[in-house]
């Protein structure tokens, strides 16, 4: 996998350069501060791109800006250092497809960090299970208010980005009963017939934008 990194910390930045290289990518460019990371994505089109929320020169969200422009055209996996929920809805409010938000505290999780990326270069979504958590206050009178508490823990895994046979070894239940479970959430919260990865995005998306 070829890849993009930007991020101001010297430190965390070769950390990730080294995680990356010593797993079999490559590190095609990386980027210290927001007005290059476009430029970078753009000369190199990566597989995949990893980027800081905050990036200098004014430290606010240089890198989500990077990330919202560049999700349509690569598979975006974007790091934060807080837990920033506007941020993790922002970035996946056009469509879940390629994209990811995590803490940094998760790069130390090396083997959760290298699947996080890998979900998110395939065409999946990887949420950090902490902005998963805060999602969970949700809003009165949201769609969400439907789903039995296992519907709801099933529908969190999904945001995390998890396929069918992990939520059933996380729940220690049958794929079959997550399925069934799947299939409640999709009924519940009125999604269309159709494509069942489709769907699940959607299901995302609500439970996103109702959280």
């Amino acid at each position: 996998m070829r890849v993009v990194i930007a991020e101001d910390n010297a430190l965390l930045r070769e950390g990730l350069v080294l995680l990356l290289t010593s797993a079999g990518h490559e590190v095609v460019a990386v980027a210290g501060t927001g007005p290059e990371i476009l430029p970078a994505l753009l000369e190199h089109r990566p597989d995949a791109a990893v980027l800081d929320v905050r990036m200098p020169p004014d430290f606010r969200d240089e890198g989500l800006r990077a990330a919202l422009a560049a999700r349509e055209e690569l598979p975006v996996l974007v790091l934060s250092q807080y837990v920033e929920e506007s941020y993790a809805a922002e970035l996946l409010a056009g469509g879940a497809s390629g994209l990811g938000y995590l803490l940094k505290d998760r790069v130390g999780r090396v083997d959760e960090f290298l699947d996080a990326l890998e979900r998110v270069a395939a065409g999946g979504t990887a949420l950090d299970p902490e902005v998963v958590t805060e999602l969970l206050t949700r809003r009165p009178d949201s769609p969400l208010d439907s789903l039995t508490p296992r519907e709801r823990e099933v529908l969190a895994l999904m945001a995390e980005g998890h396929d069918n046979a992990t939520i059933a070894r996380t729940l220690v239940v049958t794929e079959r009963v997550v399925h069934k479970h799947i299939g409640n959430v999709f009924r519940k919260l009125g999604l269309p017939q159709g494509d069942s990865g489709h769907r699940r995005v959607l299901a995302v998306l609500t439970y996103l934008n109702y959280s």
